[in-house]
């Protein structure tokens, strides 16, 4: 991650709290959590989402490739902080994670290669002003959590720490859904971490070998 984004904003409508004494009580736990937002939606706000549930107008869509294609092309959208959702967004060599509340798009993921839903995923424009500066703030807030579990050195720690930090946010299915690829870039491990990582307790590894 870069350095300019480790920048950790106290304003944002979304606040991730992370709780240093949970961290060293369940090992390669976190106990960063939602502790609720600020922004509350007025009754004569007028947005068309983008959404991957359900269509209802020209602004809005199922396909990951439309999601990507306007993404790519600059457009600023923000993740509904009203929903259980994010999207994660494969750079070159990694890939970041933009939670409830978070821009994507602009000329800052004009770079993306591919995004992943999380969840009911719902794209809306942040159309005033202080929506799109709240928006830019939130994202920061998601890299630089996320930063905090790459500046561990146990590969397989940084891996557990994200999937921790997920089943805090979303469901057992969601995250199933979720490929191992995705995890592995957050944190900047091998696919295979994640996997090991995702193992039950007890659980074994089915290895062929060929004889």
């Amino acid at each position: 991650m870069d350095s300019d984004n480790q920048q950790c904003y106290q304003t944002a409508p979304y606040e991730v709290q992370i709780s240093a004494e949970r961290n060293q009580a369940h090992g390669a736990g976190t106990g960063a959590r939602w502790v609720g937002h600020s922004i509350a939606a007025r009754e004569d706000d007028q947005v068309d989402p983008l959404t991957t549930s359900n269509v209802r107008s020209t602004a809005e869509c199922t396909e990951v490739s439309e999601i990507l294609s306007r993404i790519k092309s600059g457009q600023l959208l923000m993740v509904n902080s009203r929903r259980r959702n994010g999207l994660i967004l494969y750079k070159q060599y990694h890939a970041e994670f933009a939670g409830p509340g978070a821009a994507v798009g602009s000329f800052f993921d004009q770079d993306c290669q591919r995004v992943v839903p999380v969840g009911d995923l719902s794209l809306i424009p942040p159309d005033a002003y202080e929506d799109r500066q709240k928006a830019y703030l939130i994202r920061r807030q998601w890299i630089r959590l996320t930063q905090q579990f790459t500046d561990k050195s146990v590969p397989l720690q940084r891996a557990q720490m994200i999937l921790n930090q997920f089943e805090n946010y979303f469901d057992q299915d969601t995250i199933a859904r979720i490929p191992d690829e995705a995890f592995a870039l957050l944190v900047g491990v091998l696919p295979y971490t994640v996997r090991m990582a995702r193992r039950p307790p007890g659980g074994q590894l089915k290895v062929k070998v060929k004889t």
